[in-house]
This record gives structure tokens, sequence and C-alpha cells, in this order.
């Protein structure tokens, strides 16, 4: 069984460093014990960063001893994906191309986590560039699902996924190009956000500057606002980064829901789910009906896939970074993702912005959708888990390493806010996930409806059970 420090929250913790009743240093020694007793088993981290987390949680006791001002995050352990920058640590973007690069500086979200007061332990795995929905990489090898080890947790935030829902740290940072906060969020029973586009900054510059995103994961809607609140806003660094007032998204978690307008949509009009995972979300958006909303069936809410406006986009900007290696060193790459970036580069001009004019069509026959309604629910996957060290489900063969996931990746095109709660479990007590989307700078509702469905399950229970060490 867990320890009490294992299921503790991030707001918890930071609770209690405060008052100090638990040491910034205990705390992150046992962050960095349990990462490395699960490595075996969950592969979570491609780097553990031992000397500077303690000596970051020793600074972090001191400052409570002395009696200082303490930040949001303080003495609050934290990893980070391995396509977000940590200055002086290895930065590979989950490749064998990018082993040995070491970045020059903190990204923006790094930068203000740490600002707050919490302590980075290590750097988690990715699939290569973020490029595939599962977890594994021929640099890093093949993360592991703790509710079950023989699943992956899905990608390509695998390890930011393993380390929060294993208890190794209460939330992480990841991003989210495609759905790869959302994806693993729903295989691993975490809450896990994306805001509006640009909402928290971006940089260095992404292989997919339209469509990516950082976010939290955490296993309480309340932590992750805490940590969404804390590293959002304005940065000059990204020129798409949102320069309003960030929503009070740790009030909006207090709020209730009555009056919400919700349309319901069990495959956007073109996703072919299982049916134990449309039983379990249909269940979860009905639940809302008691909170005093409205929720409406919408059979189609978009008029096609949009797959092949994302793959356009998303594709052609890994293989643009990776062509030398392509034409070079083919080797390096996994094989299933140098061939998806073959068939992105040989777009031709004309094909690629007939793509993107496309996109801007798709979001404006969206648009009256949340005139009408203030959130989207979904499924998060057509699928509740998939075998560890597999690329996409057998019945789903026809599709390719994202387009399997259907839910995804229309709300990158669109740069709405999208998050993912469990919504219940499958017949072998595999999480579910339920999306909720919101409309355009719409967090709060988002997270206010997350929380509110939050409120009516039990306490715990999303919380994996122990795995490994």
């Amino acid at each position: 069984m867990p320890s009490d420090l294992d299921a503790m929250t991030a707001m918890e913790l930071r609770a209690r460093v405060a008052r100090r009743e638990i040491s910034p240093v205990d705390v992150t020694r046992r962050a960095l014990d349990k990462a490395q007793a699960t490595q075996g088993s969950l592969n979570a981290f491609f780097v553990l960063m031992p000397d500077k987390a303690m000596a970051a949680a020793k600074a972090a006791e001191d400052a409570v001893m002395r009696g200082d001002t303490l930040g949001a995050l303080h003495g609050i352990p934290i990893s980070v994906k391995d396509l977000i920058a940590v200055g002086g640590e290895r930065f590979a973007f989950g490749s064998r191309t990018m082993a040995n690069n070491i970045a020059a500086a903190d990204a923006p979200s790094v930068e203000r986590a740490k600002r707050a007061g919490a302590i980075v332990i290590g750097k988690t795995t990715t699939s290569e560039f973020g490029c595939k929905a599962v977890g594994d990489s021929p640099l890093t090898g093949v993360t592991r699902n703790p509710w079950n080890l023989a699943k992956t947790p899905g990608g390509s935030s695998a390890g930011a996924a393993a380390s929060v829902a294993a208890g190794i740290t209460p939330f992480a940072l990841a991003t989210d190009g495609g759905g790869s906060l959302r994806i693993p969020g729903s295989f691993t029973g975490l809450v896990a956000i994306k805001g509006h586009f640009g909402r928290i900054p971006l940089w260095p510059v992404p292989s997919a500057p339209t469509l990516s995103h950082v976010g939290p994961m955490a296993r309480t809607v309340e932590d992750a606002a805490l940590l969404f609140m804390a590293c959002a806003g304005y940065d000059a660094r990204d020129p798409s980064s949102v320069a309003g007032p960030v929503p009070d998204l740790l009030a909006a978690c207090k709020q209730d829901v009555k009056g919400l307008r919700i349309a319901y949509s069990p495959t956007l009009g073109y996703a072919k789910p299982d049916a134990e995972v449309v039983r379990v979300v249909e269940a979860a958006a009905k639940r809302f009906e008691s909170f005093g909303c409205t929720v409406d069936l919408v059979e189609r809410v978009f008029e096609n896939d949009p797959v092949d406006i994302w793959s356009a986009e998303f594709y052609a900007g890994a293989g643009t970074r990776l062509r030398p290696f392509l034409e070079g060193r083919r080797e390096l790459i996994d094989p299933a993702v140098a061939d998806m970036l073959d068939g992105a580069l040989r777009q031709d001009m004309r094909d690629y912005y007939g793509k993107v004019f496309e996109r801007y069509a798709m979001r404006d026959a969206l648009r009256p959708l949340f005139e009408r309604y203030d959130i989207l629910l979904s499924p998060v996957l057509p699928v509740a888990s998939l075998d560890a060290g597999k690329n996409i489900p057998g019945h789903l063969a026809d599709r390719n390493l994202v387009s399997w996931v259907y839910y995804t990746y229309p709300f990158n095109l669109t740069g709405q806010p999208a998050a993912t709660i469990c919504a219940g479990f499958s017949s072998d007590g595999m999480p579910i996930g339920l999306q909720i989307v919101g409309r355009a700078l719409g967090e709060y509702d988002v997270m206010r409806a997350a929380a509110a469905f939050e409120r009516s399950q039990k306490p715990g229970y999303n919380v994996a059970p122990a795995a490994g060490g």
C-alpha cells in the first residue's frame, strides 16, 4: 500500500510544509527514492537529478525555517517531460538523434514552477518528438502503466503520467500537441489540462509550434489548477503567448456548475469507440444533469475527421526537424515514426496550405456549437487500455500512430482548452477518461466542471495500485 506521502495531494503537501509538519528535504528524498525504486518496473524517468533536487529541497527547508514568504508550490516535488527544457540537463526529445543535447536555459513553465518553490526531481520519458500516442522510444525503451504493468500509460507524456499515477510526484509538467496530456491522463486515471493555446508559454520553439501546449498532470483537479496557475501568463519569448489575465482556476474548483449548458458527443461524428467506453462516459455525462446542468446529445460535432489537417501540420514540423537524420542516419529513428515523417515531407506547398485553410474553416464551423453550449463532453480515447509496446489497438489497425485516438487532436487544431478526468473503470479495472472541452479562453468552466464531477466521486477513486519498487 502507498504511504501517506504517496497519496498526499500537492495542496496538502504545500500546507504541511508551510506549517513545518513536513520537511521539503524528506519529501524530495522520498520522491527520488521511489523514482529510482520503480525505474525498473515503470521506466518513468529519462534523467533523475538527485543532487540538484536535494540542494533545492534544502534551500526550500531553510526558507521555511527562516519564515520567508513561500511560493505557491513551495517544497513540492515535480517531474518535467523531456519535450520541455530544464537548463543544464539533457534535452533529447525522446530521440537518439538528440541524446546528448543539453538545454541552455529553463523553459518558462519550468522557470515559473521553480520560482514558485517546486523541486524538479527529473525529466520523464516521451515517445520520439511526441510523435506517438503510446509510451516508448528507441532512446528510453518502454514505459509502463502503474495500473497494470502490461499496459502502456499512453503518450507522448508517458513518464509524466506514470510518475504521477504511481505517487512519485503529486503533479508533473508535460506537453500536448495532439492529445499528449489527455491520452495518458485517460489511461492512468489522472486529471490533465491543456489550456487555451498560448496560455502557458512554450519556448524553446517546438517542432509543432502552432499545435503544442504545456500543461499539468495531477491526481486531483485542484492540484492541476495549482500548477497551471503557477505556470500560466504572458511571456515575450512565445509570440503566441496569451497576454490577458489568467483565470483563477483554484476559485473555479469551488464553484458549482448549475446552469451550465453541456453538449455530449460519443463519437464527435466519426470516431469508433468500444461499447464499454461509451457506457462509462455516457453515465459520467448524464451525471451532470444531477448537478443542475442541461446535457444534450450532439452526434456530429465535426463534418469530417480532421486528422489529415492535424497530421499535415504536426508531422511536417517533426519531419523538418529530423530530415537530416531521415536522409542520413535513419536507423536512429523509431521506424514507425520515420514512416509517418516520410509521408508528411512528401506534401507539396499547395497541399500543405490547402490543409492550413481547411483548419481555419473547421474552426469557423465549430464556433456556433460553443455559442449554444458552455462545454463539450466526449470520451478521451476509443479504448480503455492498450498493451505496452503496441502502437495501435489491433481492431483500429487502419488508423495511424495518432489518428486512432480520434478525440483529442481536433482541439489542438482549434486551440481550445480541454481536460480529462477519470470517468470510471473498464471491466478489467482500467481507468476511462472523460474529455471536457471549453470555448476559447474558457479554462474556468472546464475546471469547475471537472471539479464538480470529482466531488461526486469517492475520495482517492483514481489512485493507482502500488507499482514496482
